[in-house]
């Protein structure tokens, strides 16, 4: 295979990404049709199979999972350096992917939207909202926000505010009629709202700490979902106690809506952070959004202990 072949393989890239030729295709601003042939010709060239097809996705073969793999290092490499050479002495401007899970979006992304897109005007921003954890250079994401808790190591992790806390709550209805426990053995006596972070995935063991020590209890429940609203709503509705972000739980915690039990077990821990490759030059168009990112979360958050100073949290990857 001779000649400069990097966009079809930068095409390939984006189709595994994406799942399917028209999200691609869409994503590559050309038409499903061309996609297609692009591909095609590089599976000819190559003298292998790299996509499987149906009518609803596509997936890769094992010589595909093997090419991503050998080509999104190099393919990240070279957009960070072209990236870093066109922004040089300019505006800050480009498509910006991010990966972000819901409670980010609700805690940190939503808040801050309106100043950055006044502020930096032609800086696109592409957002996947997902709690899966992604791997960024095989999906050709610029970066990511998880807890501290869900980093990878070899990721480059910029705090994002302070410490986050955990709250479980239940409606003044739900403890009426149930109770409240006092310690989180009581739970078992409890109808818990179970939650998923992503779909198939394994439900969400709750963590407490006590002594300074952290532990994880399966709890059990007869409602078993994947979004932070539903989960909220039945809350609200004395269907169950529900494990959340203190965020998500604030507004409704100030209006007693949702009553709030066993703090006494649930400190804080390391927030939110950003994070991407380390091999990489930091962009400027990401450099500035970290900027305003961080600003607007300082201003919003209450200050419950700073990152540094919280309690650390088993890592769940």
């Amino acid at each position: 295979m001779r000649g400069d072949h990097s966009g079809a393989l930068r095409a390939f890239r984006t189709i595994a990404a994406a799942g399917s030729f028209t999200a691609a295709a869409r994503d590559l601003a050309v038409t499903p049709s061309a996609l297609s042939q692009t591909l095609r010709q590089l599976e000819e060239r190559l003298g292998v199979r790299l996509l499987q097809r149906t009518t609803r996705k596509v997936g890769l073969t094992e010589a595909g999972r093997q090419l991503l793999e050998d080509i999104a290092p190099a393919l990240g490499a070279l957009d960070a350096a072209v990236e870093a050479v066109r922004q040089h002495g300019e505006r800050p401007a480009g498509l910006l992917r991010l990966t972000v899970p819901q409670a980010a979006v609700d805690a940190l992304l939503a808040p801050m939207l309106p100043a950055f897109r006044e502020r930096y005007p032609q800086i696109t921003l592409d957002i996947e909202v997902s709690n899966r954890l992604t791997d960024l250079i095989a999906a050709g994401i610029d970066a990511g926000i998880r807890l501290g808790e869900m980093l990878d190591p070899g990721m480059v992790a910029v705090p994002l505010g302070p410490a986050q806390r955990s709250r479980i709550v239940g409606s003044p209805g739900y403890f009426a009629r149930h109770g409240r426990p006092k310690q989180p053995r009581d739970l078992a006596r409890h109808d818990c709202i179970q939650f998923r972070f992503a779909p198939g995935g394994a439900v969400y063991r709750w963590e407490f700490a006590h002594n300074g020590r952290w532990s994880e209890m399966t709890t059990a429940g007869t409602l078993m979902l994947n979004d932070v609203g539903l989960a909220l709503h039945a809350a609200r509705d004395g269907l169950g106690l529900y494990y959340a972000l203190e965020p998500h739980v604030r507004a409704d915690i100030a209006a007693g809506r949702l009553e709030p039990v066993l703090d006494g077990f649930l400190p804080p821990f390391d927030g939110f952070h950003l994070y991407y490759p380390s091999r990489r030059q930091m962009p400027l168009k990401l450099r500035v959004f970290i900027d305003v990112l961080r600003a607007q979360a300082a201003a919003r958050a209450p200050r419950v202990r700073t990152a540094a100073t919280a309690e650390r949290r088993p890592s769940r990857r």
